[in-house]
């Protein structure tokens, strides 16, 4: 299995430092979660129903044609390469590893490019997979780039799939309202925006024949009951959602400052993250750690991700961590 965030067991472990007192920064999930209302036993008792509301609400929420409902985009992440023959495939590096992982896993030819290459190209690929915003670097692509990018891998058969994961804060910017297009495929996780990470569901929004098919490969109860009542619930929220992305937005921007006044300009992020490369990451992941301080170190290239601190003491502490860490390197 690959290397991700939210180990925080493992550090803890590691460090001597009981759980409870790390502030864990590895995710880039929002530490400001959704309100949970009080589950009914029903959707405990129940098998899940997928006429219960819940595409209905995902789909006015992500504005898409046609979705699914997945236990984590992750689900579909590795069920996709299983419905194609063998193709040429071109992942976004750097990204989010998984990608590239399922479909070597499943036997197509993978090639790592950066996002200018894989659109020069386009012609030489079956498969173009592209994270946005990235993750980790916050790459961004302009609507009608990526749909001249689509017209041309589906001119062939070929897929244009978009891990649309950190999106939420920024939907003006999402391709889910074009998903219906045959050789477009959209992937959206729940838990990132709502920091609903424990409730594992994500949705894959495509054209519907292709979700018949992903259907048919998943099977029946791709999501628990009591995470589909919580989700209906949260895509109703249209208060929380509006402020949740004024904050987020706000905060992804005041994080980008603090690690700029300590040295450490940041080199891509998001409203949910920050992404510093450097060649001393791994140094500098290791003294926060001893700090308590998890943040997500990455090899190639070798670089940190930093996510949301959720509160004033957080970003207080985060704060004084930075200041003696650089400080220390400083005097050495």
């Amino acid at each position: 299995m690959l290397e991700h965030g939210g180990r925080l067991l493992r550090a803890a472990q590691r460090y001597g430092i009981p759980a409870e007192r790390w502030l864990d920064l590895s995710t880039g999930i929002n530490p400001v979660a959704w309100p949970v209302p009080e589950i009914p036993a029903r959707a405990w008792h129940r098998l899940p129903e997928d006429d219960d509301g819940l595409i209905e609400a995902a789909r006015e929420y992500y504005a898409a044609p046609a979705l699914w409902p997945v236990a984590g985009s992750q689900a579909a992440i590795q069920a996709l390469p299983e419905l194609r023959e063998a193709s040429r495939v071109g992942v976004l590096a750097p990204g989010y590893a998984e990608h590239a992982h399922a479909w070597r896993r499943c036997g197509h030819r993978v090639e790592l490019r950066m996002a200018d290459e894989l659109i020069a190209d386009a012609d030489g690929f079956d498969v173009i997979v592209l994270i946005h915003p990235n993750n980790p670097g916050g790459d961004r692509f302009e609507r009608e780039r990526l749909l001249d990018l689509h017209a041309r891998l589906a001119a062939r058969g070929g897929w244009l799939l978009i891990d649309e994961a950190f999106m939420d804060a920024t939907p003006e910017h999402s391709l889910c309202a074009h998903s219906g297009r045959e050789g477009l495929i959209v992937l959206r996780s729940a838990g990132k925006f709502f920091g609903l990470a424990g409730a594992r569901a994500g949705f894959v929004c495509a054209a519907p024949a292709l979700l018949d098919r992903l259907r048919d490969r998943l099977g029946p109860w791709t999501v628990a009951g009591p995470t589909r009542y919580v989700l209906r619930h949260a895509f109703a929220d249209r208060a929380w959602q509006a402020a949740m992305r004024v904050r987020l937005c706000a905060q992804g921007a005041r994080l980008a400052e603090l690690l700029h006044v300590h040295g450490l300009a940041p080199s891509g992020g998001s409203a949910f993250f920050q992404w510093h490369r450097s060649v001393e990451a791994a140094q500098l992941h290791e003294a926060l750690a001893r700090r308590g301080i998890l943040t997500r170190l990455f090899d190639a290239p070798a670089s940190l991700r930093f996510g949301l601190p959720g509160d004033a003491a957080q970003w207080a502490r985060l704060d004084t961590a930075l200041a003696e860490t650089i400080g220390a390197r400083t005097a050495s």
